[in-house]
């Protein structure tokens, strides 16, 4: 049995990191997070942190899909013929699972495999569940993943953005539910992705390691309290876990709530155009991720605030290649305009007093 994971609000600062990491279990739509940084940085403990964090789920108990029994239009084929036949589906609680997938993994390891002589023979469809069937409804987890075959990268990004993984073999196709929160880690001296696959990423974040004296101090200190005493320091954290956990299983059902105005949209389409980001993936983005973050922060309408700090996570890694003088100067001005929308900002839930008042909040 794994031992005590070092909490996930312990983590001394990185916190663009841990906020990509929050908004993308609040909603796995976003398409990810990648993570860019030196060794050492504490992305594989952020990770798995997260997976120990987030608040348990209702799974039907016997299905290797990890299927929800209350969303009966995402139910792999096996459940859905169940209901078909009247069965009532078993239901068990359990915690989000944590699901590694080794650079060396190849296609059928990835979507799983048919078995056709099987469906031949005796007309039976037998699935072999692959990594996709393992993660659904949690957290794949991948280092390194710029060493990992493109094709496969390709996979994971296609069903992070579908939340759905269909096998078709010979004439003969499965299909299972695939939501997950994908995590890919690298260390950019050992190789880069294809632009492509960056811009398939939700969001993207570049960390480096803590100069600042004291905290890196801090972070000595934590670590050998933990080292010393996982339990102790663990019961130390419980109250700041359980209150991020219950914020974010809080604000994923107020997801779909969060409503945006027309406005919102012109000024998330201004800030891609601004920054000179190719394609229209980033808006998208941006909205998904300013609505999560409007929903961990309760409010009913997202903000500019909410707008800047979702374009902070999905645009670097979109902009075209510039100096990094001139990319620093961009985000220096994106931080400016989120610490006057800080101090303009009206109270949670309200609609700024600068949106035109004859636009109508619509919910996404």
């Amino acid at each position: 049995m794994a031992g005590p994971i070092f909490p996930f609000t312990a983590i001394v600062n990185q916190d663009k990191m841990k906020r990509a990491l929050v908004l993308n279990a609040i909603n796995p739509l976003i398409g990810g997070v990648l993570v860019r940084g030196e060794r050492g940085t504490a992305k594989s403990t952020a990770v798995r942190a997260l997976a120990a964090l987030l608040p348990e789920i209702n799974v039907v108990a016997d299905c290797p899909f990890s299927c929800s029994p209350y969303e009966k239009d995402r139910l792999c084929d096996n459940c859905r013929e169940r209901v078909g036949r009247g069965e009532e589906l078993p239901v068990a609680r359990r915690k989000v699972r944590l699901v590694d997938l080794p650079v060396s993994a190849t296609e059928d390891r990835v979507v799983g495999t048919l078995d056709i002589e099987q469906a031949i023979k005796k007309g039976e469809k037998k699935f072999e569940p692959g990594v996709l069937a393992a993660a659904n409804r949690g957290i794949l987890y991948v280092d390194e993943v710029n060493l990992l075959d493109d094709h496969v990268v390709d996979l994971l990004l296609d069903s992070a953005a579908m939340g759905v993984n269909v096998v078709e073999r010979e004439s003969i196709s499965f299909q299972h539910p695939a939501q997950f929160v994908l995590v890919g880690t690298m260390n950019p001296e050992e190789g880069e992705l294809r632009p492509q696959l960056l811009d398939r990423f939700g969001l993207s974040v570049e960390i480096r390691g803590i100069a600042d004296a004291e905290a890196r101090v801090e972070i000595i200190e934590r670590r050998l309290a933990f080292e010393q005493d996982p339990v102790g320091f663990c019961q130390e954290w419980s109250t700041a876990e359980a209150k991020l956990s219950q914020e974010i299983d809080a604000a994923r059902h107020a997801l779909h709530s969060v409503s945006h105005t027309q406005a919102d949209l012109y000024g998330i389409a201004e800030l891609s155009a601004g920054l000179e980001v190719d394609g229209h993936r980033s808006d998208l983005v941006i909205l998904k991720a300013a609505r999560a973050h409007a929903a961990l922060m309760s409010r009913a309408a997202i903000t500019e605030e909410d707008i800047i700090l979702a374009a902070e996570l999905a645009l670097p890694h979109r902009m075209k290649r510039k100096s990094i003088q001139d990319v620093e100067l961009r985000f220096e001005q994106l931080e400016k305009r989120l610490e006057a929308s800080k101090q303009g900002a009206s109270a949670p839930g309200q609609p700024k007093s600068d949106q035109p008042r004859d636009v109508k909040k619509k919910p996404v």
